[in-house]
């Protein structure tokens, strides 16, 4: 099944596959909703706050941009694990030519200017060389990008990034009738903005049903006319693009670039694209899912901050939560094949 829905096929569904069908595509909103209620009950003085609320809008800005690259690149049954990497290097030569003086509308386009070529690193690495796997490529890119991060950097901090670059991680819209102290993200809105973008490319433009058919099966979009090499290449980009954009909000909330960011932050994307919905073998998925997927991670890790649950602990939940969600995967992929 593909991101739209096929209206003959639908007709044709029994009761029951209509209700699997909705239990797929909207379940995990359940789970969000339940997390809300579970929580509340748990910590009332403090979850259901506004500051609380907003404050996990802020905390999940990064990876649902990470996600939300990585939602086009599963599309295609591919993998990105290089987007941590990426991110940390934009955010550090964002840093660095902010802090020497480039002007800030320069300085915006950096992060998502670099994270494009890297992701056509990988890219033109999964086309020109025809590698059997992005696993390979992007493995490959994580190191070597990481590398480099800390070439340029000395594996030192650079500090000092304007208030003009921080505004779009760090800056709030006042909301009076909220509350004194009541406000909203203005990483918020970027993300917003972002969703809203790809959901309407994944539709409506040609492009983006392209990407879906590839993912889909790549051999029957070949013979169709589609060029899938570029198809790969774009999807790529656009992965890398968005890692730039997370690195915005990145620079934006700490105000400074570390070499050693965004370490492990492509498990914690895929893990939000996969609880939202998306297949590992392509052509699975909604940017709404996994808009859901990552509220699911950013719920899960500020219910467990407040309950002062060890981090240890929280790695372990994470990780037989994806288990699981791939598990479901596989499990509604043969019952397709049987059905």
């Amino acid at each position: 099944m593909t991101v739209s829905d096929d209206a003959g096929q639908n007709e044709l569904e029994t009761p029951a596959a209509r209700r699997m069908r909705l239990i797929e595509r909207y379940g995990v909103f359940a789970v969000v909703i339940l997390m809300m209620v579970i929580l509340s009950a748990l910590e009332p003085d403090i979850f259901p706050t506004t500051q609380n609320l907003t404050n996990i809008l802020r905390q999940i800005a990064m990876n649902a941009l990470l996600a939300l690259g990585l939602y086009i690149v599963i599309m295609t049954a591919g993998i990105d694990l290089s987007v941590g990497s990426i991110m940390a290097l934009a955010t550090m030569l964002l840093a660095m030519v902010d802090t020497s003086g480039m002007p800030w509308p320069l300085v915006l386009l950096v992060g998502p200017l670099v994270g494009i070529a890297c992701g056509a690193v990988n890219g033109l690495g999964l086309t020109v060389l025809r590698l059997p796997h992005p696993f390979i490529m992007t493995l490959g890119t994580l190191y070597s990008i990481r590398g480099i991060t800390n070439l340029v950097s000395g594996g030192r901090p650079v500090s000092g990034v304007s208030q003009e670059v921080r505004f779009l991680g760090s800056g709030e819209i006042p909301l009076p009738f909220l509350g004194e102290y009541a406000s909203f993200p203005v990483s918020a809105i970027v993300i917003l903005v972002c969703y809203g973008g790809v959901a309407y490319f994944i539709n409506k433009v040609s492009l983006g049903r392209h990407i879906v058919a590839v993912g889909g099966n790549p051999q029957a979009a070949r013979v169709s006319g589609i060029n899938v090499d570029r198809i790969l290449l774009i999807v790529y980009c656009l992965s890398g693009f968005f890692a730039g954009m997370a690195a915005l909000m990145m620079a934006g909330r700490t105000g400074a670039g570390f070499p050693n960011a965004g370490i492990g932050a492509e498990l914690d994307a895929i893990a939000a694209v996969i609880i939202g919905g998306a297949s590992f073998f392509g052509g699975r998925g909604s940017v709404l899912g996994v808009f859901a997927g990552v509220l699911v991670m950013g719920l899960l890790r500020n219910g467990l901050n407040l309950m002062d649950v060890s981090a240890f602990w929280q790695q372990t939940m994470i990780g037989m939560i994806v288990v699981g969600a791939v598990y479901v995967d596989v499990l509604r992929r043969r019952a397709g094949a049987t059905s």
